[in-house]
């Protein structure tokens, strides 16, 4: 069922939301300072192009917390943003609340990266 979530997700906008990670890892891995930053896009770029069947673990610790601070005022909120408005548009019909669910996790995620481990 997971294999047929996954295509289906990449038709309705997964493909879209897993370049804008891909493309945001590869310009902040340009500077020596957004490596750690770029190397967490590349991360959450394999959950967007498939996130049915995988889940994320929240934990960390106070390092994570420092980073998770410096994430959130640079990019977190907007890519949060774009998120949350992709998975209220798509929860609009009852087709797509499954996959409005799956942007509600990217979402949570965008928000604090460095305290969640991606299980498949």
């Amino acid at each position: 069922m997971s294999l047929l979530g996954n295509i289906l997700w990449l038709i309705f906008g997964g493909f879209i939301c897993g370049l804008a990670w891909l493309l945001a890892g590869v310009i902040l891995c340009i500077t020596v300072i957004g490596i750690p930053f770029g190397l967490q896009c590349f991360k959450i770029a394999g959950l967007a192009f498939c996130p049915f069947g995988r889940d994320v673990v929240y934990g960390g610790g106070a390092g994570s917390f420092i980073v998770n601070i410096i994430w959130l005022i640079f990019f977190g909120v907007w890519m949060a943003i774009g998120d949350l408005i992709a998975g209220l548009i798509l929860c609009v019909t009852i087709i797509g609340i499954p996959f409005g669910l799956q942007f509600f996790k990217l979402a949570k995620l965008s928000l604090m990266p460095f305290l969640s481990l991606i299980h498949i």
